[in-house]
Order: C-alpha cells, then sequence, then structure tokens
C-alpha cells in the first residue's frame, strides 16, 4: 500500500515518524520548502503544489497512491476540499488529521470571528494588536489601519510590511507561556489575533494572553469536507492500519 501524507504540521511529523515502522510505503507531501522536510520519519518527500486538480489526480495515478491521509493545517481549506473531492471521485480512502480546536477556558476574553476583516469590529482604535495569523493574509487586516500592528514570522522578512502602522517581529517557535507572557508584556499588547489551529504547543500565547487579561480574536476554522476526521496520531494510525 502507498499512503500519500499530506504534511505541514507538527501533528503530521508525529503521524510520519510513528508510521516509519509500519509496513506501509509513505510518501511525505510539503506545500513549499518546509523545516518539516526533515521530520518526515525518513519517508520519501516531495514539496511543491501538484498542479490543481489535473496534476493532483495525475500524481496518484503515476505513483499508485492507495490512500490520502489530509493533515495540512486547518485552515488549508482549499487543499483539503480538492483532495477529499477527488479521492471520492476515484474512490480512494481519504481521511483528515486535525488536532481538536482550542476553546474558551475561564478567564479567556475571546471574540470569535469568521474572518480576519471581522476583528476590527471588536479592536479599538489606538490598539497595539499582536498577530499570530502569519504574513499570507496579512492584508486583511487593512481596516486595522489606527491601531499598531505586530506580525510575529519565523524567516527574516523578504519585503517590507503592507501597511505604514506595522512591523514584523521575527521569532522561532516553540515559545514557552512565560516567553509569550513577557514579549506581551513589553509590547503592552491589547489584542492578540490567532487562527484556530489547536494543539498545545501553540498555545502558550493564549495562556499568556488570558494571564495579561489581554483580548483574543479567535478566527473559527472553515468547514471540514464530509470525510472522516481523526483528532491524534493514534486516531490516524488505526485509521491507516485498516486500510
Amino acid at each position: 500500500m502507498t499512503l500519500l501524507l499530506l504534511a505541514g504540521t507538527g501533528l503530521a511529523q508525529d503521524i510520519a515518524r510513528r508510521l516509519d515502522d509500519r509496513k506501509t510505503d509513505v510518501i511525505v507531501s510539503l506545500a513549499g520548502g518546509s523545516r518539516t522536510a526533515a521530520a518526515a520519519g525518513g519517508h520519501e518527500v516531495r514539496i511543491g503544489g501538484f498542479g490543481g486538480d489535473a496534476g493532483f489526480c495525475a500524481y496518484l495515478a503515476e505513483r499508485g497512491v492507495s490512500a490520502v491521509l489530509d493533515a495540512t493545517h486547518p485552515f488549508a481549506a482549499r487543499i483539503s476540499d480538492r483532495s477529499a473531492r477527488i479521492c471520492a471521485e476515484l474512490g480512494l480512502p481519504y481521511a483528515l488529521a486535525q488536532r481538536p480546536p482550542w476553546v474558551p477556558q475561564a478567564g479567556d476574553l475571546w471574540q470569535m470571528v469568521e474572518r480576519e476583516e471581522e476583528a476590527a469590529r471588536h479592536i479599538a482604535p489606538g490598539s497595539t494588536v499582536f498577530l499570530a495569523t502569519g504574513r499570507q493574509t496579512l492584508e486583511r487586516f487593512a481596516n486595522l489601519g489606527a491601531c499598531q500592528l505586530i506580525c510575529r514570522q519565523i524567516d527574516p522578512p523578504d519585503r517590507a510590511f503592507p501597511f505604514e502602522n506595522g512591523r514584523f517581529l521575527v521569532g522561532t517557535p516553540p515559545f514557552s507561556v512565560t516567553q509569550e507572557r513577557e514579549l506581551f508584556a513589553e509590547l503592552k499588547v491589547d489584542w492578540l489575533v490567532v487562527k484556530n489551529a489547536g494543539g498545545a504547543a501553540s498555545a502558550t500565547k493564549l495562556t499568556a494572553a488570558r494571564e495579561l487579561g489581554v483580548q483574543v480574536a479567535m478566527i473559527e476554522r472553515p468547514a471540514l469536507p464530509d470525510a472522516p476526521v481523526m483528532r491524534s496520531a493514534e486516531e490516524a494510525l488505526d485509521w491507516v492500519a485498516v486500510l
């Protein structure tokens, strides 16, 4: 059997490592030149897009893929929707692997929003806003022109911040609660904007926000395709085992 693992998350890394001792040929697919390539459990790694529907279909046929396990980011909706649809058309087993979303705890000051643009409805002018949403969707915060914006990213920026009222902050995860709390206090952060990715490793910023009374604009996950959903590496491995 040949399993195509659509990766790019910590959960995908965990699954890949634990598939290492299974009698399954695994291809780990990454959208770009990612650091996770080194953590693919020793399996074959492919990097880059598939070239649309036709390219994805051709790749599945060319490599004799038997099943697809989608462990991409919960906000990679276009990839998941396409993969689920094409696998259904071809009769290939397909499942999603996503950690459970975060849920608010006592003391959290969350505002749930469906899209980045909606955060401006809740954030007062003059606020210092920490964007933990990545640079790919920065343009969606154009309506926060009266705020100070800080966007954290892993790599040094290769272009200027798109708005005069913002700047990039380079940082390499993981970050402890203490690190996040000290950073937010130093920057005098009023609002944290974050996508509901789930997982313990990146939840430290939410704990820090709770402890400091920082308000959070939590972007809700997009709708899932009609497919089985695995919420842990164990569930994903069990799904693979019965293929």
